[in-house]
This record gives structure tokens, C-alpha cells and sequence, in this order.
């Protein structure tokens, strides 16, 4: 059974906006850093965004930055993933993933980090 379940991928123009959201299917995410990555076509997966446990802090990798924003509201046992001002680029599947432990504020980047994946979710962005 998947620990995350990720949703909002689509198809969406050049400019364009989408929200990816991880719910926590079976424990509950507010201990856990999570993580945004994402793969394309014949590419390694990738580091996208992470958010610590209580949200405080937060990272992107230089491709996204100023146009992603990785949240968490803790009530609803869902992170998100704002992607706005979308390139052809940003194509790929998008996957989120959470720690197996408490992290405290500790940022994670690495695919080895993570212990529990979701089955990812495409994006497309496309004229």
C-alpha cells in the first residue's frame, strides 16, 4: 500500500499554472519531510522542492525557483506543489515522497533521502 498519493498532474500550455497534491494515505505526514521530484522521458529522477516537517523551511532546485512553491497544511495530511509559469521543460512525471523518520529541520535533496514513494503523476506542458 503507498504511504502517498499524489493528483493534479495534466496537460497545461507554456505559462501556464497547475497544484500537485500529496495526501498521506495511511500514516500521517505532519512528522515527516517531503519531497517533490520529478522524471522525464530517458532522464534520472530529479530533485524538485522539500518541505520540513512543520514547514518552516523550505528549498527548490535552481530550475523552479521563483516559480514553484512547496507548502503543507498538516490538518488536511496534504503538501503541495505550486507550479506556475510552466515551460515545455517542467514536462515529466512528478513524484512525492516522505521520510521514514522524523527529520526535525533538516533539509533533504537526495532520491536515496526518501524511503516512501508515490506512484508520481504527469505533467505535461505543451501548446
Amino acid at each position: 500500500q503507498l504511504q502517498v498519493v499524489e493528483s493534479g498532474g495534466g496537460l497545461v500550455q507554456p505559462g501556464g499554472s497547475l497544484r500537485l497534491s500529496c495526501i498521506g494515505s495511511k500514516d500521517n505526514l505532519d512528522t515527516y519531510a517531503i519531497g517533490w521530484f520529478r522524471q522525464a522521458p530517458g532522464k534520472a529522477r530529479e530533485f524538485v522542492a522539500t518541505i520540513t516537517w512543520s514547514g518552516g523551511s523550505t528549498y527548490y532546485a535552481d530550475s523552479v525557483k521563483g516559480r514553484f512553491i512547496i507548502s503543507r497544511d498538516n490538518a488536511k495530511n496534504t503538501v503541495y506543489l505550486q507550479m506556475n509559469s510552466l515551460k515545455p521543460e517542467d514536462t515529466a512525471v512528478y513524484y512525492c515522497a516522505r521520510r521514514g523518520s522524523f527529520s526535525g529541520g533538516r533539509i533533504y535533496l537526495r532520491v536515496e533521502d526518501y524511503d516512501y514513494w508515490g506512484q508520481g503523476t504527469q505533467v505535461t506542458v505543451s501548446s
